[in-house]
């Protein structure tokens, strides 16, 4: 697994990203758990240094993927109906830094009003989400 961090941790310089102590801890918790989403990984990090934030979370996933060092695809899967409770499915970071939590309810909402307008459901109810 050591080696397997540095080969990472290479690329990242590589690609023009600074090192810093949150994401080799990103880096750490990813390599040594298996986690199943990004907010796994947040809350796991968060225990340990309550000042990092979700977005700097979603950057690091999105910058290992980016170099390869991970691949997400089929990862997430947003099963929730209309009548689904509270809880985060979603967060969206704006080109601004503007970061915008989604209840499962509210990411439900999004996704029908979204289909619907685009004329995409008539009628129809989701059931279920696969983000690719």
């Amino acid at each position: 697994m050591e080696k397997q961090k540095e080969l990472i941790v290479q690329k990242l310089k590589d690609s023009g990203c600074r090192i810093t102590k949150q994401r080799l801890m990103i880096l750490d918790i990813i390599l040594e758990e298996e986690c199943s989403c990004c907010k796994e990984i947040y809350y796991r990090a968060s225990r340990l240094d309550p000042n990092i934030g979700t977005a700097t979370v979603y950057r690091m996933v999105n910058k290992l993927e980016e170099i390869g060092a991970i691949n997400r695809k089929n990862m997430y899967k947003v099963a929730c109906g209309a009548k689904c409770g509270g809880g985060e499915a979603c967060l969206i970071e704006l080109d601004d830094d503007t970061v915008r939590h989604l209840s499962a309810k509210t990411w439900h909402g999004v996704i029908a009003a979204g289909l619907k307008a685009c004329g995409y459901i008539d009628g129809q109810k989701i059931k279920s989400v696969t983000v690719e």
